[in-house]
């Protein structure tokens, strides 16, 4: 049963420089991972990014997550407000 997430990550302007120079290496070691079936994350508007990812099951996805934890990307969006929503089929 596929695993989506998808919504919004929204990073405070003060912050913007590093989740943008971390995107890049985060989408590309994400697209990689075993079970990644879709990734995106674009940015909207200014410091507002649009993600929807699709992993093959729930368990994948939480691989991704502990995977991602301590990453660059993690680290340069640690203060962005998510807006996420979940559902599996």
């Amino acid at each position: 049963m596929a695993f989506h997430l998808s919504g919004t990550l929204t990073v405070p302007e003060a912050d913007l420089a590093a989740p943008r120079t971390a995107l890049q290496e985060h989408e590309r070691l994400t697209r990689a991972e075993p079970g990644c079936i879709k990734f995106m994350v674009s940015e909207i508007n200014p410091g507002v990014f649009s993600v929807d990812e699709t992993f093959r099951d729930e368990a994948a996805f939480a691989a991704h997550q502990e995977r991602a934890h301590d990453t660059n990307w993690a680290i340069a969006a640690a203060n962005a407000v998510r807006d996420f929503r979940t559902r599996q089929d």
